[in-house]
């Protein structure tokens, strides 16, 4: 076995976002740069020697290549087993159902998301833990500061692995077994919900289509809703992985799955649509003629759970990132059990699940989950939602109206300004922080400002403290305002502007979003200067 110490030098832009090392392709092509911070995810771990590792990605450009690399890595360094999807491919809760049954170390999920692919387009590298979520904070901090003093990498010599042929090599003294990158995860659908059920629904003249954008999800939901469901060929659309995703961005919101919306809203829509994104992570979730928002679904979900035979005893608590909208809370609240407030990032999400705190999550960037595994879920929700269906017998759009009926309608949109300049988002950001100290009681328009602040949180698991999650300004009435940078992009800065109004008089539940939440974004754009800051008329996408 011939193991080679490779000399090398620091990359000082490795610092990992929400959702790990996102950057464009041509910077991971960089010689030693995707080597530099493997290397260091193994530096920052204990006791990996011996260990299994799963590893896996969303089959997007660089991603077989970037697998080899580190599969010769984890042999070099000491990894007795590495699970690898056939083909590179895993979905992201596909994986992290991997590292929970296997009782793996961890897991290298290779990803940028929902970003755009291709060789000019954007990949990603995210190291999950041993429960199967993203690596918590202390742990991304512990990896760049390896990054930034790295002098050497690990890497075996030896000639690449065949990852289309099921089955067990072995690559050094290490074992790699190709797995099915499906089979488990069906199997764990399987037994949280009621297929019989939802078989014969579809078999009863229900109708659906799936868009998987040409990303990872295509094998899982046409083995899923076209094989064990018996949906007719077809209900999947773009069902084969692509590694630039056929041109598209994957993204499923109503800008980016635009063929899937005009489907649903044209004139014979099926009775359900359901689009995922790049590594399967997030959902759509469409009616006839009508959308569903993501903390809609996810306060839906809550309301219903006792429906389903993997949630029929119950829920223990529901969680949200800060900006989703209070929707399940006022769910939670009728349910006796708590609703826990986070940071945006589904790590933060890991140590109520484990706990025990809380079984649904959700945040509004279209990603929802429980704690059958430790990521969000993109199949697993729209399984969910066929559930539902299938024992209500009622179309998405009056499940959704008569949950507004019982609990009262959060009027709830994100505006999205991509590509800001990174100077000038800062400086927005900045001037927000300097004003939320001095904002209470001031009105603006027909709104009176209740409190400000720049979110913090305290994980009331480990006590740990994050701090500026986020400008939040809410008003008397219930509404509010939210600014934060994402952490999901790779060039410039994409501003997200949250809006939230709360209606109980189901006699303005049918008032169109923008035009309900229309004196709340003038005063977004007046608070924040977002016109001026950032030269922009317009959001880049509004969900």
């Amino acid at each position: 076995m011939n193991i080679h110490t490779v000399a090398t030098q620091p990359y000082l832009d490795q610092k990992p976002g929400t959702s790990g090392l996102r950057k464009q392709v041509p910077t991971f092509q960089q010689r030693n740069y995707l080597e530099n911070f493997v290397q260091s995810i193994f530096d920052s771990l204990d006791g990996y020697e011996g260990t299994t590792l799963v590893l896996g990605g969303d089959g997007r450009y660089y991603n077989r290549e970037a697998i080899q690399i580190i599969l010769k890595m984890a042999a070099a360094n000491g990894f007795g087993k590495v699970l690898v999807g056939q083909g590179g491919i895993l979905s992201t809760p596909a994986a992290s159902n991997l590292i929970r049954q296997n009782q793996a170390l961890g897991g290298i999920i290779l990803s940028a998301s929902h970003n755009p692919g291709g060789p000019e387009g954007d990949f990603g590298v995210k190291y999950n833990i041993d429960n199967g979520g993203p690596a918590p904070e202390k742990i991304t901090n512990a990896i760049y500061k390896r990054t930034q003093t790295i002098d050497a990498y690990q890497m075996l010599e030896a000639l690449d692995l065949n990852l289309d042929q099921l089955g067990t090599v072995a690559l050094g003294e290490m074992t790699v077994e190709v797995v099915d990158s499906v089979a488990a995860y069906a199997d764990l659908m399987q037994s949280l919900f009621d297929f019989d059920a939802i078989r014969e629904y579809i078999a009863s003249g229900f109708s659906l289509a799936v868009d998987s954008m040409h990303a990872v999800t295509g094998p899982y939901a046409s083995k899923i809703f076209e094989g064990l469901l018996g949906a007719p060929a077809g209900t999947v659309k773009n069902g084969v992985p692509l590694e630039n995703f056929g041109g598209g961005h994957p993204d499923p919101n109503l800008v980016y799955a635009h063929d899937l919306v005009e489907i649903l809203f044209g004139d014979t829509p099926p009775d359900f649509g359901a689009a995922s994104d790049g590594d399967g992570d997030r959902n759509m979730i469409l009616g006839s003629n009508f959308f569903v928002t993501p903390s809609d679904s996810l306060a839906v979900l809550a309301a219903n759970a006792t429906l389903v035979p993997g949630y029929k005893d119950g829920i223990a608590g529901v969680a949200r990132s800060m900006p989703t909208s209070a929707a399940v809370d006022r769910v939670a609240a009728k349910l006796n059990i708590n609703s826990y407030e986070t940071p945006t990032g589904w790590k933060f999400f890991g140590n109520l699940l484990d706990a025990g705190k809380a079984t649904l999550c959700g945040e509004e960037s279209f990603g929802t989950g429980s704690n059958h595994v430790r990521e969000k879920d993109g199949l697993w929700a729209v399984l969910f939602w066929l559930n539902i269906l299938a024992v209500r017998k009622q179309s998405v759009a009056d499940i959704v109206k008569e949950h507004w009926a019982t609990y009262g309608r959060n009027y709830y949109s994100r505006h999205d300004y991509e590509g800001v300049d990174s100077d000038r988002a800062n400086t927005l950001m900045g001037n927000l922080r300097d004003k939320v100290g001095t904002m209470k009681g001031k009105t603006f328009g027909s709104y009176t400002v209740d409190y400000a602040d720049d979110f913090s949180y305290t994980d009331p698991v480990d006590n740990s403290v994050s701090q500026k999650q986020g400008i939040r300004i809410g008003f008397t009435d219930g509404s509010r305002v939210v600014f934060r940078l994402s952490g999901t992009g790779t060039q410039g800065a994409t501003l997200r502007v949250y809006l939230e109004s709360y209606e109980a008089d189901t006699a303005k539940h049918g008032i169109e979003t923008q035009e309900a939440l229309g004196e709340l974004i003038q005063i977004a754009d007046e608070i924040a200067q977002i016109k001026t800051l950032t030269g922009r008329d317009q959001p880049t996408v509004i969900t």
